[in-house]
């Protein structure tokens, strides 16, 4: 009767689980890699430059507006696209030229902290001699601790 019951004992012993599911784990990374793949291009501005902070609250908008970028070099850039100091008026003229949307054309000026206060009025003074009048500083939002 000992006998019969040890038996069964090990009978209802379970082996110990040698793999490990890991479909859980794939399915998981995959979403991930999906997430980090269509947010990842947005996270990047095309002309890196390092905005100066503030508290104002950001615009609302509905038509896409036209970036002018200075970087820390001194460089202009309308929308990623470099654009030399001498071609500056004429590519302005040009914007100006085109028909405005209703609620105007707006300019949206980004300039690195780093750069002379000069440089940056020299754009902005170029700007307002195309006609270009709607400008806006890009800055970052202040970071509170």
């Amino acid at each position: 009767m000992a006998a019969s019951l040890q038996s069964r004992k090990r009978g209802r012993r379970r082996a110990p689980m040698s793999e490990i599911n890991v479909t859980p784990l794939v399915d998981v990374m995959l979403v991930l890699l999906i997430i980090f793949m269509v947010t990842a291009p947005l996270l990047v501005a095309g002309v890196p430059v390092d905005l100066p902070q503030n508290r104002a609250a950001p615009l609302d908008q509905q038509a896409k507006p036209i970036q002018v970028s200075i970087d820390k070099n001194g460089a202009i850039f309308i929308d990623d696209a470099a654009v030399a100091e001498a071609a500056l008026p004429a590519k302005l003229a040009a914007i100006a030229a085109r028909p405005a949307p209703p609620e105007g054309r707006r300019i949206y000026l980004r300039a690195d902290r780093s750069l002379d206060y000069g440089r940056v009025m020299k754009v902005m003074g170029e700007l307002n001699r195309a006609g270009l009048n709607r400008v806006a500083l890009v800055s970052v939002g202040e970071q509170v601790p």
